[in-house]
């Protein structure tokens, strides 16, 4: 017997710590960690001892005879890429020890509360005497977790308990509903720490840059899983969703999780933690087919292969694409029959393949909705005229260079997609931090190994940066753990070679600037309360939890619970 892992690996590498073995790979110290989509097995190396499914955080990991029908493929998915990555070309790196050093005092301000700031904050509460101020905008924490994560993917959400434990440390403080550049300023945390480290993400879209992209009918992807998701500065909107089919403009997990969510039975939704508006949205939505598009072939795919498996498995909707889409460049071809493409891009082009090969079925089975896969497409304009009623694509074939990088070009061939609903799914993008460099360009706060750095290139002493605002919107939820450790890393050698001076003010003096400035700020055991009261509102329901979604609610939870404990 063997432990195989599955779709919903977090890449949190927390397995990797208590394996006996070292059969999980990638770990953190090799390279293929911060690009691999998720972490793998070794069968021939397992001695099944257990260890990595109790500590798996997102319950990823089967023994290979619990296995369903759907779920064999791991098996194989497996051993492909110890057949690519065998044992002996890993190359580690010695973690550095801090025995000796004295950390007492010093205080670390992280800024955000996602998974990038809690990786951080479970680094920097491991250190003896480091003091964590952990700073969120939101009245709730988790970030993407709570906002960003699809409702019918509750057990990526387990991760949340990892954090809830690192909260919960005597050196560790929350302060939620505190903004950073209005309720404080950068000084102000420079003044009271020091370190700070902003783990902001990417609150912000990349865009088409094309004709019609602002028409009604047209919107972020980014927002649309917010407004379904509970984000309360998004729970007003509103969406159109009485078009039959729906195009996503995009083809990464985002892509995919709208599609999924627009096309799923209502009956399946309820189970979940969707914000009660979608819910209610969706429950007259008349989308019965969504398109999901993608400039470049499948081996270019930006979804990962585990998120279209489970598409595939779905018994509710009917996957298809057309065959002619399912082009493959030249240099990816070669790799491929060379056996030295990634696992990930075989997968890629094996899945799309057998997609196509479907047989078109002779009747309509009106019990399940359409997912159909486009690959090759660039889109020139959104067509409508006092809202959206089409989108025209230009067939482009990819080209794969040298150095890696990959460009499209356009072939003439246009095709024209009727819909009432786009969703623009092409990238998150970093929001400049005031008092803060920027990089306009890449979205990002500019840094070296997570030490920011001014426009000259000169390290801004104390400022550090972590998550999609240090790296770009790439990985997944466990990718920060890694990112996050590296940071940290810089942060304790700066201390250790007494490169960032001690605050001017201590945590008296903080406290003092908090509840002049910040006087409705909740704190972590306030978040506790929001959090019961959701969870024992959707236990009368039989969901997990009915989230708060209004400032108000949110406030108000926290009150009552007070009151009616006391």
């Amino acid at each position: 017997m063997t432990f195989v892992i599955l779709q919903q690996c977090c890449n949190d590498a927390s397995c990797t710590d208590v394996c006996p073995v070292d059969c999980i790979h990638p770990t953190p110290d090799e390279p293929e960690f911060m690009t691999s989509d998720m972490l793998h097995i070794e069968p021939d190396v397992c001695i099944d001892c257990g260890a990595c499914v109790d500590e798996c955080p997102v319950d990823a990991i089967r023994a290979d005879h619990e296995l369903d029908a759907t779920q064999g493929r791991y098996l194989d998915l497996n051993a492909d890429w110890f057949e690519l990555h065998p044992s002996g070309a890993r190359v580690y790196d010695e973690p550095r020890n801090w025995a000796g050093v004295d950390f007492s005092g010093r205080r670390v301000a992280v800024v955000g509360t996602g998974p990038a700031a809690f990786y951080a904050a479970t680094e920097l509460a491991g250190i003896r005497g480091i003091e964590v101020e952990m700073y969120d905008r939101l009245l709730t924490p988790y970030g993407l977790v709570r906002s960003g994560v699809a409702p019918d993917h509750p057990g990526t959400k387990a991760v949340t308990d990892l954090f809830r434990s690192v909260a919960g440390r005597k050196s560790v403080r929350v302060h939620l509903g505190v903004e950073i550049g209005s309720d404080l300023t950068h000084d102000d945390l420079i003044a009271h720490h020091d370190a700070v480290l902003y783990a902001t993400g990417a609150a912000d879209d990349r865009t088409l840059g094309i004709a019609g992209e602002e028409l009604p009918g047209s919107h972020s992807a980014r927002e649309f899983v917010a407004w379904y998701n509970g984000h309360p500065e998004y729970a007003d909107r509103t969406y159109d969703l009485s078009s039959p089919r729906a195009v996503v403009v995009g083809n990464g997990n985002v892509a995919l999780d709208v599609a999924r969510i627009l096309l799923a039975p209502i009956t399946e939704l309820e189970k979940t933690d969707i914000a009660d508006h979608a819910l209610e949205a969706l429950r007259s939505s008349a989308v019965r087919e969504v398109v999901v598009v993608g400039r470049r072939g499948p081996s270019h795919a930006a979804y990962t292969g585990p998120e279209l498996l489970e598409i595939m498995a779905s018994p509710w909707i009917d996957l298809h694409t057309p065959e002619n889409d399912v082009t493959t460049d030249e240099a990816t071809r070669t790799a491929i029959d060379a056996g030295s493409a990634e696992v990930t891009t075989v997968m890629k082009v094996a899945l799309a393949q057998e997609i196509a090969a479907r047989p078109t079925p002779d009747s309509v089975d009106e019990a399940k909705k359409r997912l159909i896969l486009r690959f090759g497409l660039s889109p020139a304009e959104i067509l409508g005229e006092e809202s959206v009623s089409a989108i025209r694509f230009v067939r482009a074939t990819s080209t794969v260079h040298d150095d890696g990088t990959v460009t499209t070009e356009p072939t003439g061939e246009e095709e024209t997609i009727d819909t009432g609903l786009v969703l623009r799914s092409v990238g998150y993008r970093g929001r400049a931090v005031e008092s803060i460099p920027f990089d306009h360009t890449r979205g990002i706060i500019p840094n070296r190994d997570g030490r920011v750095i001014d426009d000259d290139g000169s390290t801004v002493p104390g400022v550090y940066v972590t998550g999609w605002i240090k790296r770009g919107p790439s990985g997944v939820i466990g990718t920060n753990r890694k990112c996050a450790a590296d940071t940290v890393a810089a942060i304790l050698e700066d201390i250790a070679a007494e490169s960032i001076p001690r605050a001017p003010h201590g945590r008296v003096e903080l406290d003092a600037i908090l509840a002049e400035k910040c006087p409705d700020a909740l704190d972590f055991s306030d978040w506790s309360r929001i959090d019961e009261a959701e969870r024992n509102a959707g236990a009368e329901h039989g969901r997990p939890r009915i989230k708060y979604v209004g400032v108000d609610d949110l406030r108000s939870a926290v009150v009552r619970d007070r009151t009616d404990r006391y």
